[in-house]
């Protein structure tokens, strides 16, 4: 049996959708559009994007009062979202659907002061980081203590989850 895969095999729907979103901002309001984090992790897209005005960012501080801003597909925590809005920025959120999905069910389960695990896979860009931007957004959703811990290791293959204790407040 032969299989053949498409190369390039393109994007999911998120991140196409994230792409869009800032394609079209620099369409309809031209350039500087701020993106926190790279909206995707594709160094083509992201040159792209710079290259027609996208101006990516770390910290909302890096923005200027009253500009336009947009969330990657990876998302933002609560907190950031209240920045933005205390800083009075016109703001895309181009957070993926099925992302928002799992931030919106930590945080569900943090209120109820459940245990959060969430497996990290060092395949995925951004995730092999505690604080990569991956990671932050759904950390930011939890109203307790997260640390790292390996649970599994299995020769080369090594699994960490992050565990939330709801006893401890989150810092920063």
């Amino acid at each position: 049996m032969q299989i053949l895969l498409a190369n390039p095999r393109g994007f999911c729907a998120g991140v196409d959708r994230a792409i869009s979103i800032v394609e079209n901002a620099l369409a309809i309001y031209g350039a500087p559009i701020y993106v926190r984090h790279e909206v995707v992790h594709n160094r083509y897209v992201v040159d792209s994007l710079r290259e027609r005005g996208a101006i990516f960012i770390e910290q909302i501080s890096e923005v200027p009062d009253g500009a336009i801003l947009i969330f990657s597909a990876h998302g933002v925590s609560q907190a950031v979202r209240n920045e933005a809005k205390s800083r009075d920025l016109t703001v895309f959120d181009a957070t993926c659907p099925l992302v928002t999905k799992v931030h919106m069910e930590v945080a569900r389960a943090s209120r109820r002061g459940e245990e959060i695990y969430s497996h990290r896979s060092r395949r995925a860009p951004g995730s092999g980081r505690d604080d990569g931007p991956v990671q932050q957004p759904g950390r930011g959703n939890v109203s307790g203590r997260i640390a790292r811990r390996c649970v599994e290791t299995d020769g080369q293959k090594r699994r960490e989850a992050l565990l939330y204790d709801p006893n401890h407040a989150v810092g920063g």
